[in-house]
């Protein structure tokens, strides 16, 4: 058995031993990360895996199918497509920080370099929509610079 997350790669679990080393990454650095059972290329002993009841069976493979078809779907757009789509998420990230009744400036500045670094380093790569991408990473630092004038504003009011 496989399992895939959604189009970007195989998941290690106890049934799908033989996958290269994994290490999982924290703010604090890389970790590897161990694996019980057999090494990489080793097949899981018959008694290891549980038997499945026909449900269960058909429940597995109508994920699997599931999973391929998300899959091919992913794979049928350009590269370019998908990262401006994920571009434009951090754009409302950004955006849903700074319009809330208190704006978290820290955070949304996090989510705006996020976008700007993602920017910077595609330069020509993604696709019509990177001006459009581009364009709202300019609205949404002007969002921010005036989100933050008038906080600066009511505290300079507040203390005088």
């Amino acid at each position: 058995m496989q399992l895939w997350h959604v189009g970007y790669g195989h998941v290690a679990t106890r049934h799908n031993l033989a996958l290269p080393i994994m290490s999982l990454w924290t703010p604090g650095g890389e970790h590897p990360v161990d694996r019980p059972g057999p090494g990489p290329g080793s097949e899981p002993a018959a008694e290891e895996l549980p038997e499945l009841t026909p449900e269960e069976q058909a429940q597995l493979d109508e994920m699997q199918a599931q999973m391929q078809q998300v899959q091919a779907q992913l794979l049928s757009v350009p590269a370019g497509v998908v990262v401006v789509n994920h571009a434009m998420g951090l754009y409302e990230l950004a955006a849903l920080h700074l319009m809330q009744p208190e704006p978290d400036l820290a955070e949304a500045n996090v989510a705006i370099d996020a976008l700007s670094a993602l920017l910077d380093g595609m330069v020509g790569r993604l696709g019509p929509d990177e001006g459009a991408v581009r364009e709202a990473l300019g609205q949404l630092k002007a969002a921010y610079l005036e989100v933050r004038s008038r906080r600066q504003g009511d505290t300079g009011q507040a203390a005088t």
